[in-house]
Parts: structure tokens; C-alpha cells; sequence
């Protein structure tokens, strides 16, 4: 991530596993909750947990998505990163987080500030394996825009179609997926939480 003074700032960096530890053990503090206990809400094994807040573990999106769960947060707490007064995210920069099962890989181009709950991410995907997604926190929204390619996105069982300029929202609190339909397949999505 860059501020915008010009092309020689500061190479941007992919996701630093200091910002997810940073923000696993503050978040699991405000929570109250133990390592074990998240660990078990989360579905992962506890070595696992003790390893990310460690800032040792390379985490899939997958574990990023089931902790912020579990802790009742949004995706984008876990995983921003301090922002300066103007950003500027150049295409292919800023924190990405890939999938485990498939190509998928997204990048979080704007969290929203406290009281304003949405993030902003940009989307790659290629044909092969969906990215399949568990359910996020209840009353999370979708809103996807296509920008190239073709994607067959939206909640288990009532996927749609969509195309470049294409724009489509949905539940976010229930099992949904993405299917890249073409090579190339780019969209941005904006997640908003109740």
C-alpha cells in the first residue's frame, strides 16, 4: 500500500503476518475468550491459532474468514493495515489473502472506519476449483461488480451468471460461492456488515 507521494514510497506489502497476529490477540482480548476457545469456535486446531498470533503461520483465507467468525468481526478487521491520510492501491498491490481449494485471491482495498461497517476488496479468480465460502457474520451483504471475465457467483443453490458491468448482491450470512467462468476473471466486491 502506498500514500500517494509518488512511484519511489515504499514497496507495498502482501498481507503481513504481523497485522493478522497484531489483530488476532487484540480482538481475542476485547472478546474475553481463550485461545483454546477460539481455536475450538473457529474450527482450527489450537497450535494453528497459537502459530498466527505468533506471527509464524501463513494462514489461507479460508482460516482468516472462520476466526473473524467465530470473534464476530468483520474479515477486514483481521487482516487491515494502519491507513495514512490518502491511499492509493495500485492494481496487483495491497494485502492479499489466497484461498486454500481454489485460485481465488482477494484484495482488501478499503475497511470501513469504526461505525461505518464495509469493506472493500478486489477479486481474482480462474476456471478450476470454486471458491466456496462458509457463512460470515449475520446480516453480512455481497455486492459484486465484474470487471472482466465471466463469474458464476451467489448463495449455495441460487448462483447467477454475470458479466462484465454486471452487478449482483446477496447474503453474505449464508454458504455461497464463486466460479470463474472465463480466464482472467476480476470483480470488485463490497461487503457491508449490520
Amino acid at each position: 500500500m502506498t500514500n500517494g507521494t509518488g512511484p519511489g514510497d515504499a514497496q507495498p506489502s502482501r498481507m503481513p503476518r504481523e497485522w493478522v497476529a497484531a489483530a488476532l490477540r487484540r480482538e481475542r482480548a476485547k472478546a474475553g475468550i481463550s485461545l483454546s476457545e477460539l481455536a475450538k469456535r473457529a474450527g482450527i486446531a489450537k497450535s494453528t491459532l497459537s502459530q498466527l498470533e505468533a506471527a509464524t503461520g501463513n494462514p489461507g483465507i479460508e482460516t482468516i474468514w472462520a476466526l473473524a467468525v467465530a470473534l464476530g468481526v468483520p474479515f477486514s478487521v483481521l487482516v487491515e493495515s494502519p491507513a495514512p491520510a490518502v491511499t492509493v492501491i495500485r492494481a496487483g498491490e495491497g494485502p492479499t489473502m489466497h484461498a486454500e481449494n481454489s485460485s481465488y485471491a482477494g484484495t482488501l482495498l478499503s475497511a470501513g472506519p469504526t461505525g461505518v461497517r464495509r469493506d472493500i476488496y478486489h477479486g481474482t479468480l480462474e476456471p478450476g476449483a470454486p471458491r466456496e465460502s462458509d457463512p460470515h457474520i449475520p446480516g453480512s451483504m455481497e455486492h459484486l461488480v465484474i470487471s472482466t471475465g465471466r463469474l458464476l457467483a451467489g448463495p449455495r443453490g441460487e448462483t447467477v451468471e454475470l458479466g462484465p458491468g454486471d452487478y449482483m448482491s446477496y447474503r453474505g450470512d449464508v454458504p455461497h460461492s464463486y466460479e470463474a467462468l472465463e480466464p482472467g476473471t476480476m470483480f470488485v466486491m463490497v461487503m457491508q456488515h449490520v
